[in-house]
């Protein structure tokens, strides 16, 4: 039976970048991690030892800066495109390029009650994502968010669940719901006013989450998802992560306590793991 190559790709990852963009009144802050992969005709490469058709994975790191150098980065989606768009430009024999971007997220310091002109402060471990995958014959854009932690202390519960002989949960109508939401989306065609959407889900996801009366996990992300796609068309389909991130109540009785859902214990492991695609039939 003979052996062949099967799918492969190839680039480079983690490539950080900084861009600070000087206008007179203000300085803007962009951050990116930048993951480039490229699929084609790359065959001999891996059976003959043949670099003749390989774009060092170095110089896709030069590309990124030189490519931010022109512009100033409004939104990964269209850095993302301008990147993808130049390898397939560039390497006639490449026929898939695949950008993913990871923005870390920056907000002004308040001084005196004004944002400040070119001091900043981190947003948190919350990311924006983009990615852009262009080939010969059509382009696909995904926004989303990652690393985006929540927590309500009430307006949850769980209740009427199977239970079986290993079952020790009790059930509840109040309890604290915490989670790190990963919200990933598909834009209907690749041109869409990504800046203006990306904001605007993502008010929508924390608004559902914290007015949601949330009888399961399941609920509130099918409910987040469905009123996404009911408010915008540009949006074909949204994928939503919702880890249960368990604060768990403490047994105070054998101090003589009551503890009337006052004092808990944050647990990471381990924890439950709802996901669904909302998508348009």
């Amino acid at each position: 039976m003979p052996i062949v190559l099967g799918q492969n790709n190839y680039g480079k990852s983690r490539v950080r970048l900084v861009q600070v963009t000087r206008h007179k009144d203000r300085h803007d802050l962009k951050e990116l991690n930048v993951a480039i992969q490229l699929q084609g005709d790359l065959t001999t490469a891996h059976t003959l030892g043949d670099n003749s058709k390989v774009l060092p994975t170095d110089t896709m790191k030069n590309t990124v800066y030189a490519l931010a150098k022109g512009d100033a980065i409004q939104n990964p989606e269209t850095f993302g495109a301008k990147l993808v768009s130049h390898f397939l430009d560039t390497q006639p024999h490449i026929s898939e390029a695949r950008v993913e971007l990871r923005e870390h997220l920056w907000k002004r310091i308040t001084v005196n009650g004004k944002p400040h002109r070119h001091s900043f402060l981190s947003a948190g471990n919350e990311r924006r994502v983009a990615v852009v995958t262009k080939s010969r014959a059509a382009t696909t854009v995904e926004g989303g968010i990652e690393e985006l932690l929540v927590l309500k202390t009430t307006g949850s519960g769980f209740a009427g669940y199977i239970k079986d002989r290993f079952t020790t949960l009790a059930e509840t109508n109040d309890r604290i719901f915490s989670t790190v939401i990963t919200a990933r989306w598909r834009y209907a065609t690749p041109e869409a006013d990504y800046g203006i959407l990306w904001r605007e889900i993502r008010r929508i996801v924390l608004e559902m989450f914290a007015e949601h009366e949330s009888p399961s996990v399941q609920q509130t992300l099918y409910l987040t998802g469905k009123l996404v796609l009911e408010t915008f068309d540009a949006i074909a389909e949204i994928r939503l992560s919702l880890p249960n991130k368990h604060c768990l109540l403490v047994n105070l009785r054998q101090f003589g306590m009551e503890n009337n859902n006052e004092i808990f214990v944050p647990t990471d492991e381990p924890h439950g793991l709802i996901e669904a695609t909302i998508q348009r039939s």
